[in-house]
This record gives C-alpha cells, structure tokens and sequence, in this order.
C-alpha cells in the first residue's frame, strides 16, 4: 500500500513544506480550503479544495491512506488543527503542528499592545474616537459592526467577492475598503496609513509570513499604536517552527511504511 503525508495548507508555509517534500521524494496530498489557495502550488502537486470537518477529515484520511498529518495551516485557523489533532488521535496517526514564528522583541515598542482575543479588544476602550485600521482577516469583521458608530473602522481584506461582501456587511462603507493580496511592503502600509489618517491599527500576531513585522516597523516609524491581537491557545500534540524538523518527521513516517 502507498501511504502518504497529509499536508494542511494554504499557508505560504505549506508551500515551502510541499517544495521541500518533493525534493525528498516523499509520497504527500496537501488540502486547501480555497480555490484560491490551490495557487500556491504548482500544478504538478496533488491538491484537494474543500473544507471538511472532523468526520470529513477522517474519512480523507483512510481513503487517501494517510499515515502523518502536517498541519501547516494558518495560526488562526482553529477549527482545522481541532479537527485534525482529532482526527490524528482517532486514527492513532502522528501529527506535527508547522508554526510559524511569531514577531518578538525588536519591534514591540510601548506604542504595541497585545491582547489575548478579539472579545478583549471589544470589551475595552481601545477603540473609542479612534481612526482605526484591521488587518484582522474578513471573517473578523463582523464582531466590530456594532463599533461603527464609536470609531471610525477601515479594513484591508484580500480581493474576492465573498471577503468585501463580508466587509460590506458588516457597516464598512466602500472607502473605507481596500483589497489588496499580501505581502504589503513597507512602504505601501506607510501610504496607506497616512492616506486614511489612521491613528489605531488592529493586527494578528501572523508572524513575518503575515506581514506582523512590517506593520511593527511602520507603527514605529509613524508613531501610531498598534494592536495585536494574539494567537489562541491550542495544545498541539507535537510542534515545531523549524522545517528541518518537518523534513525528519515525514522522513521516519515515510521509513516506517
């Protein structure tokens, strides 16, 4: 039987990790949750678009017989890891979480805050008055309509029709919208902050990849404050922010069949 890796992507780091294991000449089927995402691959690589639950995923699982899951995807991406790490212990399958690094010290001034979730954010004054920037993804959005009377909220989403239709209805007007795909260079995120008078910026803590240390370079720079809002807390059963590390794990899985 041909066991193969389950590579969780649609992260700029599962397109490293799927780079890396062909090279190794290691049997792997990566799954994204978007048509989107699938471009991050080059069209030789075996990809599955679709979300799927718990269930779902398990049954991916032994119809593609799957003998380790890497999850590689996005840190804010719950319910994928939840469901995988399930799935992981149901089938008695190794499971290694590729996370990220996160953005520390160099940047984290006293003009960053770092709060532990969106509910805390929402639940203080931080945005009061405020001329206020989320970089905070679209599906986030809607927990600040009830704010779009006490600030004024702008948004960056990335450009599809599902995300500024989300935005839309959530109370962003049209000028307060821009579409733009990642990464965003310094000097972009500077003209833009400038443009839009903006004098609060609300963040993820989505590491280099996200572009968390360019914003902390430009809030610096501009003097204006910065919220990041930090990853949530999920007890992975095996981590790693290495790719040497992935590399060695899928190897001993591959050794092993």
């Amino acid at each position: 039987m041909n066991f193969v890796i389950w590579l969780i992507g649609g992260t700029s780091d599962s397109a490293n990790i799927s780079s890396m294991l062909t090279a190794a000449s290691i049997p792997f089927v990566v799954t994204v949750t978007t048509p989107t995402a699938r471009a991050l691959y080059p069209s030789t690589t075996r990809v599955i678009v679709g979300c799927m639950n718990q269930p779902k995923m398990q049954s991916f699982c032994q119809q593609h017989q799957i003998a380790a899951i890497v999850d590689a995807s996005h840190p804010y991406a719950v319910e994928v890891s939840s469901g995988a790490i399930a799935t992981a212990t149901k089938l008695s399958l190794p499971y290694l979480r590729y996370e990220r690094v996160s953005c520390h010290t160099s940047e984290r001034t006293n003009l960053v805050t770092e709060l532990n979730s969106f509910k805390t954010l929402l639940a203080g004054d931080y945005l009061t008055k405020q001329r206020a920037l989320l970089t905070v993804g679209c599906k986030a959005l809607p927990l600040f309509q009830s704010w779009q009377d006490r600030a004024t909220l702008f948004a960056r989403v990335l450009p599809k029709i599902s995300s500024l239709e989300t935005a839309l209805d959530a109370g962003f007007t049209s000028d307060r919208l821009i579409a733009i795909r990642p990464p965003i260079s310094m000097a972009m995120e500077t003209a833009l902050w400038q443009q839009w008078q903006i004098s609060l910026v609300v963040t993820k803590a989505s590491g280099t990849a996200g572009g968390e240390d360019i914003k902390g370079q430009v809030a610096k720079a501009l003097k204006i404050p910065l919220i990041i809002i930090a990853r949530p807390s999920i007890a992975y059963p095996q981590q790693t922010s290495e790719l040497p590390e992935v590399l060695s794990f899928c190897q001993q899985v591959n050794s092993e069949q």
